[in-house]
């Protein structure tokens, strides 16, 4: 068999795979790094988890790199970035912000909850929730669903690396109420590469470095 045809064939075993990563902070060579990881890797799709700039000072070249190799983008601002931020990003390169709104792809939903509860565009508990549950009722029909966040849920490994970035409660109820299997979060810095099972949630920080994920 030749190269090309494993490779295809290794891909055929399944039907998802992911580049996730956070918290680039306008490190433009780490997003130089994780646009070539993806296309060595062969990724489906790149889920980037907020806080891609720092303090809105520096969005050049933080998207480009995964855009000049066509890799498919989707992404959730964090508390470092405006929704007009997030919103320009997107209209830019035409990628998918999923603050509030979801996705289908390869038939598995991918719904998402940007922002934190520090920064410059917090969010209240009661809005988390409402916000990916929004999302989430768009493709809840779906078998297999990914819920994407920059803040991390209360009541788990992570939120104990932290005092600064206080967890969520309102992802951690929208974790226990609308079951996704999995969730992908960033904020912490110091947690990066965290995994662990909520509920019947798997929740994974994703950090800077990123994570390939296969679903």
């Amino acid at each position: 068999m030749s190269k090309s045809g494993l490779v295809k064939k290794i891909k055929e075993k399944h039907d998802l795979k992911i580049l996730a990563a956070g918290d680039i902070h306008g490190d433009t060579l780490l997003a130089k790094k994780l646009a070539i990881r993806a296309d060595e890797e062969d990724v489906d799709l790149v889920i980037l988890c907020g806080d891609l700039t720092d303090f809105e000072k520096s969005t050049d070249n933080i998207i480009g790199p995964f855009v000049k190799r066509k890799k498919k983008v989707l992404f959730v601002p964090g508390n470092h970035e405006s929704m007009a931020t997030a919103d320009f990003l997107a209209k830019l390169y035409d990628i998918k912000n999923i603050h509030g709104y979801s996705v289908k792809y390869k038939e598995i939903g991918i719904f998402g909850c940007g922002f934190a509860n520090v920064g410059l565009s917090q969010l209240s508990e009661d809005e988390f929730y409402s916000v990916l549950k929004k999302g989430f009722d768009n493709i809840k029909y779906l078998k297999k669903k990914i819920m994407v966040t920059h803040v991390h849920p209360t009541e788990t490994k992570m939120e104990k690396f932290s005092s600064f970035v206080p967890g969520s409660s309102g992802v951690k109820k929208a974790i226990d109420t609308l079951h996704p299997d999995l969730l992908l979060c960033s904020h912490v810095h110091e947690a990066e590469g965290i995994e662990e099972k909520v509920g019947k949630t798997k929740v994974i920080n994703v950090g800077k470095e990123g994570k390939i994920i296969t679903i």
